[in-house]
């Protein structure tokens, strides 16, 4: 079986950025899971805020990131596989 790197990393990226930006809705509300999102805007993703704002940012920051994480997975299973 092969893995679709396109198909892996757009599954994976509509997952993260969603999450990402869910949790900063949240987070901006409620003050859930505030240090995690903070950490990620100081050190992984620049100019990501946990403001309404930010959640956009982080939308596309994330969508980026898992897109690029499933794309990579799928891309060195396929490779792993055909060994």
């Amino acid at each position: 079986m092969r893995l679709r790197p396109l198909a892996l990393g757009c599954a994976l990226g509509i997952v993260w950025g969603g999450s990402l930006f869910i949790t900063t809705w949240i987070s901006y509300y409620t003050g859930y899971a505030g240090q995690f999102l903070q950490a990620l805007a100081v050190s992984i993703y620049p100019g990501y805020t946990i403001t309404p704002i930010g959640s956009f940012a982080g939308l596309v920051y994330g969508f980026a990131d898992g897109f690029a994480g499933g794309a990579l997975i799928a891309w060195i299973y396929n490779r792993v596989a055909d060994r």
